[in-house]
């Protein structure tokens, strides 16, 4: 789990690998005390009163060999960002992956994946990605906000994603005609037809607060040509539906984002 979600307290690791009926806190404790001593695990930071857990570089050296996971090189252990103060961000995190069926498919997940374009200067990471093999996408996108952004940093967020998604490539021999194909299709998703749709998840405020900052996101976001659909946590783990405030249109986003100049 630890390789898969990076940071996790003892309750999120309880509620994976216990029994729906159990409390299985205290046989984690044990575990990621003796995972301690063995120097696999470490905890760096707190949130609230729970200890943040996370693998060590020897942990994860381990959990390579193991061959359990697919390869990951770049993956961080997520010390760094326990220590910078990030993770209570981290642990809600977490908490979306476990909401939105983390349990069956946690191996299938990859947290802080970077999404760039040099050429334009764009670079973001995704908070968490999804592997979901579908007859049109691969995977699903992630973004949660723990009530630390402001609106309209959280707007500008979802607007890199439809930046990212417009812009197109030249493909074919310099001295012909070619032609464009969007960066995304060629170089990251190659197997998708669509482009991913983002999840943004809402977290960190009392309920009432969280409602306001979604309707306040739909109108920031309006008109944009990426499918994006909105949650809370709460209501997330909860069970309840999500709300689409944008919706995939290829046609209208490559009028946004017009042919690269050339080659």
């Amino acid at each position: 789990m630890l390789g898969c979600v990076r940071i996790a307290t003892v309750r999120q690791m309880a509620q994976v690998i216990t029994a729906e009926d159990a409390d299985g806190r205290s046989y984690v404790r044990r575990a990621m005390k003796k995972l301690a001593e063995l120097g696999l695990a470490e905890t760096n930071g707190k949130d609230g009163k729970h200890p943040i857990w996370n693998l060590t570089p020897a942990g994860q050296k381990a959990l390579a060999d193991g061959n359990e996971l697919p390869a990951r090189p770049r993956a961080g252990t997520g010390a760094k960002a326990v220590k910078a103060g990030l993770g209570p961000h981290g642990v809600a995190v977490t908490d979306t992956i476990l909401a939105y069926d983390g349990h069956a498919h946690l191996t299938d997940w990859q947290v802080e994946v970077n999404h760039a374009i040099k050429e334009i200067g764009l670079s973001f990471n995704t908070d968490a990605v999804l592997a979901w093999p579908t007859k049109t996408s691969e995977v699903r996108l992630f973004e949660l906000d723990n009530g630390t952004m402001s609106q309209a940093r959280l707007a500008k967020e979802a607007w890199d994603y439809e930046r990212y998604a417009g812009h197109r490539v030249w493909e074919g021999a310099r001295g012909t005609n070619g032609r464009t194909y969007p960066f995304w299709q060629r170089h990251r998703y190659t197997r998708s037809k669509t482009f991913p749709r983002l999840h943004v998840v809402l977290a960190g405020k009392e309920e009432h607060l969280l409602d306001n900052r979604l309707q306040a996101l739909a109108a920031d976001v309006r008109g944009i040509t990426i499918a994006v659909w909105v949650n809370t946590l709460p209501r997330l783990q909860r069970g309840e539906p999500w709300y689409e405030i944008g919706v995939d249109d290829p046609h209208r986003r490559r009028e946004r984002y017009p042919e690269p100049v050339g080659r």
